[in-house]
């Protein structure tokens, strides 16, 4: 068998290297739940006034969304809010901790990758701080060579992070990984962006593997720039009951809703280049990594 020579790996982070999907869910329900039962106003709206705050903030994990929402207006003016949630956002973070744990394989695999001299780069439509906190708490500080991710939401007016956070805040940031923002506004696929990165740290697209969970936003894009494609298949959650919750509250604008339509109506006629069923360890079987200027062993 012909193994792909790389010495650069690009890895999407959410639903390739930890099931966001399954912590996503697990921290939004109660929060969900509680807001529902205190305001006593119909779901519809309720789902319709958190997706304008996450669409606001660009993403649909934010922390300041009871400070927002406009449901929970009359509850603000009654006291402190995080008070009237304080089991609901205990209970939160507690299942939210729960769920945030790597595939099995990945970190072994992702050491195995940096031991040989390669780069690893992760490239996340997740925002800055909530990627950060999860590569941390996984122990890939460091592992992880660069991370490119949007920017973070603003803090709203009046909130103080030192009330919120419970640790110092070296907890909360990268030490040894060097963050790098994307452009704002941009969404994957976007070939430019990958081909831009990939300039910024003198990668070569012929000496690149990239592998992600979205056939069209991770392995079409890939694709399209050269970079040896795979698909995470392992990470799939689309199919799950539970992901019309992420569909209906979601920071995507209808713009996005049609975009993803239009990218699934034009299909791609091809099969990735590599597919780990299982889990993230089978990249092995497709690729040997390295330094740069090594050459692949025959």
């Amino acid at each position: 068998m012909t193994y792909k020579f790389a010495d650069t790996l690009i890895v999407d982070l959410d639903n390739t290297i930890f099931d966001w999907f399954a912590a996503w869910y697990a921290q939004f329900e109660p929060i969900y739940h509680r807001i529902i039962e205190v305001t006593g106003k119909p779901v519809a709206e309720i789902e319709a006034d958190i997706r304008r705050v996450h669409q606001e903030r660009r993403t649909s994990e934010y922390t300041f969304l009871i400070e927002e929402v406009e449901v929970l207006k009359q509850n603000r003016t009654q006291g402190d809010i995080r008070t009237l949630f304080k089991d609901a956002i205990d209970e939160s973070r507690l299942r939210r901790d729960r769920h945030l744990k790597l595939y099995p394989s990945v970190f072994r695999s992702l050491w195995d990758v940096k031991k040989s001299g390669a780069t690893i780069i992760a490239y996340t439509e997740s925002m800055a701080f909530y990627s950060a906190y999860r590569l941390k708490r996984f122990g890939l500080d460091g592992v992880i060579d660069i991370m490119f991710s949007p920017e973070d939401h603003d803090i709203p007016a009046g909130v103080s992070l030192d009330r919120l956070r419970h640790q110092p805040d070296e907890f909360y940031q990268l030490e040894v990984t060097e963050v790098r923002h994307t452009p704002r506004g941009e969404l994957k696929p976007n070939p430019r962006i990958l081909l831009d990165i990939l300039n910024m740290i003198d990668a070569s697209p012929e000496r690149c593997a990239y592998v992600g969970d979205s056939l069209f936003k991770d392995v079409a894009m890939a694709r399209d720039v050269g970079v040896f494609d795979i698909h995470a298949k392992y990470g799939e959650s689309q199919r799950r009951p539970e992901y019309s919750l992420l569909q209906r509250v979601s920071h995507w604008t209808q713009e996005d809703v049609e975009r993803e339509k239009a990218i699934a109506a034009q299909g791609h006629d091809f099969e990735p280049s590599a597919v780990l069923d299982k889990q993230f360890s089978e990249i092995f079987n497709y690729c040997q990594f390295g330094p740069p200027n090594a050459r692949a062993r025959a």
